[in-house]
């Protein structure tokens, strides 16, 4: 976002805007403000600016790209026009208004270029870019979920130390706890100006500091609709922070654990597609989950998914399903939450921590702490020295490996994860590879002056007191790749999941009864039905839906057996035909599926 700050300029009601000089020589990729001033009669005419003053500017780029900005209520007979420019040189805007002294003026500024390299964005399927200069961007992440309601002492500190052990993303609400809310939004029809200054002043901090803002919008448990009670109010706070918040560098985090709301799928895609439709720079989109956000993908509004789990089944598998990204925001868990099936506890502890981490990573997971110590901060640390050197915008989860857990850019690098230390296997393509190992404890990397050439290697860590990662890796090819390589060097196919029952390799076996209970939890398991060299080792997800209420699927397990966790919510009207789909992925990576339907009653 760059670190320059805001230009400011105060548009008295009397004199004409074409005579201005708007937000003067600004940067690319830094905001610019103009004020607009109510005249004592507009005033009058508008007690309360926030729900009945309309204002939005038409911005014309260079390269003659639109952008369409709401002007926000700033407090008292202030009108604010925020704004970016993405690109170097002249542009023009057009006001239209309700109050008629700034309704159709007109005006130009000048961006001046600039070395951010812009927002971020999806890219290469399962990864993300910056939107200038084909950039890859790397994900990490840590939560402060009171953004705007912690001292300024301790803001500053927790960023400073972020920024520092080179987090890129730190995760916050607007509205914070559910008993803060009311300090931002007094009422549904108003919000307190002075709250939201200050919530300016925190993320414009964390920007020029080059961190991202990832935005929950509200709370868990109904907490938006408590707020806002109807559409109406709920779509005047998203274009209030459409205004306020799209010209920085964010991304729009939904709500958090949008399971605990009566209507949550419904309720995040008429919030989804109205950020889709009027956020002018398309900033990326998720939500907060108990399990994960993929159920929502199909209505269309939703960019990553987020995961908020501890279970690896989750999201290695669903990185088999879906071409998107995928965020893990609480991979090392989180306080248990009713109804989620597969979060965990938070406290992990830091050797528990490391190893969450890393599982994540091969899972194909970009990773956000829910709340990192600064033991496991430094730990992360360690993480992203290590990935930033590295294609890691190309990099795939990897099956052909024994002992280890692996992601690759096969024929160029191979990361393996060794969480239990022994003897490993990997097939490697034919190549000379440079041979690394990275203590994830310390950070520290030791290379073999002697390489690996052929197709197979096996070795052991230097110890067994700790978990370690192998790195096979052609240097000189990536250093080649990086002088002359476009973005992706090579397309990434999504495979088809297997559902042919003479194919799949097992069978459920529980629950064995047709009806199930909602209060009565069921146990579930299943049997490998073919035990073969690919089966030696297999992952299980439980998924679950009534296909009547249209909310989508949630995890109702992880495993192969274990007691379904089904949501109270789930169902409003019982009996209902209960939905069960279980995943199994095989050590090669290859999924299958099974599909069971019961009936669901009280």
């Amino acid at each position: 976002m760059g670190s320059r700050g805001f230009v400011w300029l105060i548009l008295a009601g009397a004199i004409p805007l074409e005579s201005q000089t708007v937000c003067g020589f600004t940067p690319v990729y830094s905001p610019c403000e103009i004020v607009y001033e109510l005249s004592p009669a507009d005033s009058a005419a508008h007690p309360n600016p926030y729900r009945t003053v309309e204002m939005r500017t038409e911005f014309r780029s260079p390269n003659h790209r639109t952008f369409l900005m709401p002007a926000f209520w700033d407090g008292g007979n202030r009108m604010v026009t925020r704004f970016t420019p993405t690109e170097a040189g002249e542009w023009d805007y057009r006001v239209t208004s309700n109050i008629t002294a700034y309704n159709g003026k007109m005006g130009h500024f000048s961006a001046t270029e600039s070395d951010s390299p812009g927002f971020v964005r999806t890219a290469n399927v399962h990864h993300f870019a910056y939107t200038e200069r084909n950039t890859p961007h790397l994900w990490m992440g840590d939560t402060l979920v009171g953004l705007g309601f912690v001292t300024d002492a301790a803001f500053r500190k927790f960023v400073d130390e972020r920024a520092a052990q080179t987090f890129t993303h730190i995760r916050g609400s607007v509205t914070g706890a559910p008993e803060d809310s009311s300090k931002a939004f007094p009422t549904p029809e108003e919000p307190d100006p002075a709250y939201f200054r200050r919530l300016d002043e925190h993320i414009r901090y964390i920007n020029q500091k080059g961190l991202v803002v990832d935005l929950l919008l509200a709370g868990p448990n109904n907490h938006l609709v408590k707020l806002f009670p109807n559409w109406e109010q709920r779509q005047r706070y998203l274009r209030y922070l459409i205004a306020r918040y799209s010209p920085m560098n964010i991304t729009w985090g939904g709500v958090q654990d949008f399971e605990t709301y009566e209507t949550g799928r419904d309720l995040l895609k008429e919030i989804g597609l109205l950020l889709k439709n009027e956020d002018p720079y398309r900033h990326v989109r998720s939500t907060g989950t108990l399990d994960t956000s993929a159920a929502l993908l199909e209505d269309g509004w939703m960019d990553f998914v987020t995961h908020e789990s501890a279970a690896d089944e989750v999201g290695a598998i669903e990185r088999q399903l879906y071409p998107v990204p995928f965020v893990n925001m609480a991979f090392s868990g989180k306080h248990t939450v009713a109804g989620s099936a597969s979060s965990g506890t938070d406290g992990a502890g830091p050797d528990e921590f490391r190893r969450r981490l890393w599982n994540a990573t091969m899972d194909g997971e970009y990773p956000t702490a829910a709340g990192a110590g600064d033991g496991e901060a430094q730990v992360m640390k360690g993480w992203y020295e290590f990935f930033a050197g590295n294609r890691h915008w190309e990099l795939e989860p990897y099956f052909d490996v024994d002992g280890a857990r692996a992601v690759a850019l096969e024929g160029v690098e191979y990361i393996v994860y060794i969480e239990k230390p022994g003897l490993i296997e990997v097939a490697v393509e034919k190549h000379g590879y440079d041979v690394a190992w990275l203590n994830p404890v310390t950070g520290e990397t030791t290379g073999l002056k002697k390489g690996f050439k052929g197709e197979h290697f096996t070795g052991e860590p230097p110890d067994r007191t700790h978990d370690w990662v192998l790195h096979l890796s052609r240097e000189g090819h990536k250093e080649s790749m990086a002088r002359s390589y476009k973005f992706e060097s090579r397309p990434i196919m999504m495979q088809e999941v297997e559902v042919s029952a003479r194919k799949v390799p097992f069978e459920v076996t529980q629950p064995a009864d047709a009806t199930l209970s909602v209060s009565k939890p069921a146990p579930y398991a299943v049997k490998l039905t073919r035990e073969t060299h690919a089966t030696r080792s297999m992952m299980y997800l439980w998924t679950a839906d009534v296909a009547d209420e249209a909310q989508g699927y949630r995890v109702v397990g992880t495993g192969e057996k274990g007691i379904l966790h089904i949501p109270q919510n789930l169902a409003r009207k019982l009996p209902a035909a209960f939905h069960v789909r279980v995943f199994g992925m095989n050590a090669n990576g290859k999924l299958y599926s099974v599909d069971r339907t019961y009936e669901l009653d009280k």
